[in-house]
């Protein structure tokens, strides 16, 4: 005669393992956990950069208008570049601007060229 625990062997209806279960949980919940952490701090060091204009103040100086919004109290690090008529690069200044407590501020830059020059633009901005 065959007693309910042989029964329950053959057919695989014996005590379940829950051990593998909580591991895969608690690995799943911690790689959702880091996923998360690395999008918040991506986005938490945004600089976003808008361009107000641009002027060609004489044969060897523009003057770039911008507006950053960026992270409080760091510094923030700027490439800005005067373009002549075939995208050529004729001047260029790496500018740190100050940390604050604004999110938002505007600037007014001059850029030093080499050849005429027909637009100023920011080309990149970054926090350190």
């Amino acid at each position: 005669m065959t007693t309910p625990s042989q029964l329950d062997e053959r057919y695989g209806r014996g005590p379940r393992r829950r051990l593998p279960i909580v591991i895969g949980v608690a690995v799943a919940v911690a790689v959702v956990a880091l996923f998360g952490f690395w999008t918040y701090q991506g986005s938490a060091d945004a600089v976003d950069v808008t361009g107000r204009g641009f002027q060609l103040t004489d044969p060897h100086t523009v003057t770039v208008s911008f507006q950053i919004s960026a992270p409080t109290q760091r510094p923030v690090h700027c490439i800005l570049e005067a373009q002549d008529e075939e995208f050529g690069i004729v001047g260029w200044k790496v500018i740190t601007l100050p940390a604050s407590t604004q999110r938002a501020r505007a600037f007014t830059e001059r850029i030093p060229v080499v050849g005429e020059a027909t637009t100023g633009l920011v080309n990149s901005c970054w926090v350190s």
